[in-house]
């Protein structure tokens, strides 16, 4: 046996050896952080991070939202899985999700909105490529809500969990604001490992 093979088995060896004390579970039981108006505080939290949170009152106004924003109006290749706005680019038609590395502009569907962090649940059950929720230059998070934003937006993480099924094969994540890091030298950066933007439409 090698040195090196001898000081791997001497860690694990140590490592097994160590008896850590058992120490009880949380109580979940108690009282999480509720707000008076979940929408506002939605958007709030949200703008804090980057992103733009808006109430249409119909899918049809989603078309001229999305035209007013300059990076949906300038993509030269968008993709749309939301019913009422097209894309040039069929993703459901490509089998390497490689190739969608250069898409400038992607409108997605989203589940359900969270006041606490301004986060919004996405699952890939009807999405052929879930990369599609990473790759894009900047993305659009469209949530149905027939009844209004207030309703489809819980106040906490532990509402939230508490309606998403975990026991169904599926991916599921939750998405705030665009993709930013503040690694380097304390100096945020928009971008730096996903979309630069993230715009969220809760339709009626």
């Amino acid at each position: 046996m090698s040195s090196k093979q001898s000081s791997k088995s001497q860690i694990l060896k140590n490592i097994r050896n160590q008896i850590v004390p058992q120490v009880a579970l949380p109580d979940l039981n108690q009282t999480w952080i509720t707000y008076d108006d979940r929408w506002t505080h939605f958007r709030e939290v949200l703008g804090a991070v980057g992103g733009v949170a808006e109430e249409l009152p119909s899918s049809d106004a989603l078309p001229e939202a999305l035209a007013e924003i300059p990076a949906w109006a300038d993509a030269k290749k968008t993709v749309s899985l939301v019913p009422g706005v097209s894309g040039n680019v069929d993703a459901e038609q490509i089998d390497d999700p490689h190739l969608l590395e250069d898409i400038d502009y992607a409108v997605l569907p989203g589940i359900f909105g969270v006041a606490e962090n301004g986060a919004v649940w996405v699952e890939d059950k009807r999405i052929k490529h879930r990369v599609l929720y990473f790759l894009p230059q900047h993305i659009a998070l469209v949530v149905p809500a027939p009844e209004g934003a207030e309703r489809v937006v819980v106040d906490n993480m532990h509402q939230a969990y508490e309606r998403v099924s975990l026991g169904e094969n599926f991916f599921g994540t939750f998405i705030s604001g665009p993709s930013k890091t503040a690694d380097i030298e304390q100096s945020l950066v928009i971008g730096a490992h996903g979309a630069r933007s993230l715009h969220i439409f809760f339709v009626k």
